[in-house]
């Protein structure tokens, strides 16, 4: 099983979305049984709180289902459960890298790596615009997701 777990500064927005979009992905790809897919926050602002409002009219635009979301914060323990760690932006990583003491099995990613540009992916806490989010979002989990099937295949 490939255990995954995207982050973002709160788990409200970006990484939810992925978390959804990338389940999503996998659930139309038949291979439910072959991930683990989670998300969490690098900071404990949002902890508890449910996915943005703005996060969720994506995810009903594009009929992609979410439930039981409530954001928490990484922890090191997760560095250790996960075989994929993957931040929205290099400030995502920068935390991510200091909350897990460090990458010595070099597991932490940003997610546009997987494109090939490396960009961050813009917060939409601060541009409003999700839909923005929402493209580079899952471009970034469908390029993963490549990636990852053929890993499967072997």
């Amino acid at each position: 099983m490939i255990k995954i777990l995207f982050i973002c500064h709160g788990n409200i927005c970006r990484s939810p979305m992925a978390e959804f979009i990338m389940k999503d992905l996998v659930k139309k790809a038949g291979l439910e049984q072959e991930f683990m897919i989670d998300s969490r926050a690098t900071s404990t602002e949002e902890t508890g709180n449910p996915i943005h409002h703005g996060t969720m009219g994506i995810f009903k635009k594009y009929q992609i289902p979410c439930t039981g979301h409530r954001a928490q914060q990484m922890s090191r323990q997760d560095y250790e459960t996960y075989d994929y760690l993957i931040g929205m932006d290099q400030s995502n990583i920068r935390n991510m890298t200091r909350i897990a003491g460090g990458d010595p099995e070099k597991k932490i990613y940003k997610l546009m790596e997987f494109t090939g540009s490396g960009r961050d992916v813009a917060d939409p806490w601060y541009t409003g615009d999700f839909e923005a989010t929402y493209r580079d979002v899952s471009e970034g989990c469908q390029a993963l997701l490549e990636k990852l099937k053929g890993n499967l295949a072997r």
